[in-house]
């Protein structure tokens, strides 16, 4: 059962491996980035960062669908983690049960256009118009959509965060 499918540039780090891992009493973490999944030194760095408690897999986005969607991980508890809105998108698309899209971190460290300038939205959230109008477009998919950096924080509805 996929319990959470987090947005969060920096993928696995402190915040996932102490808190949110145990937060959700998660069992699996599935990374899906293509970077990541294609890069030796960028998946032994994940690996380090992963809690000992979870059984960790980086796969690219493609192979994060074919994974969610074996019935075989209908019992595990799994944290689904990508960097990129356009990966929450595909995987909404492709894959059925996801019970929650939250946006930890995002917009400091993702390519950065020269003629334009990210809104703030939070202290994490920053985004350009055209990834408010994708954040809009997630938010229409009926699925719950909220902003939240650790469980200590109160989620906010990801459609206020965005005060639109």
């Amino acid at each position: 059962m996929i319990k959470m499918l987090r947005l969060d540039e920096r993928l696995i780090h402190g915040q996932i491996a102490i808190k949110w891992s145990r937060h959700l009493s998660v069992d699996r973490i599935i990374v899906a980035n293509d970077e990541a999944a294609g890069n030796a030194l960028i998946q032994k760095s994940l690996m380090m960062a992963a809690p000992p408690t979870c059984k960790t897999a980086i796969k690219s986005v493609d192979e994060a669908v074919v994974l969610l969607n074996d019935p075989r991980c209908e019992p595990l508890k799994i944290l689904i983690i990508v960097s990129q809105i356009a990966d929450v998108q595909k995987i909404i698309d492709q894959v059925k049960g996801i019970p929650v899209i939250q946006v930890g971190n995002y917009g400091r460290l993702v390519p950065k256009l020269v003629d334009q300038q990210r809104e703030t939205f939070a202290p994490n959230l920053y985004a350009y118009p055209y990834e408010v109008d994708a954040f809009m477009k997630l938010i229409a998919s009926g699925i719950e959509c909220i902003y939240q950096t650790t469980p200590e924080d109160a989620p906010v509805s990801l459609k206020n965060a965005l005060h639109r």
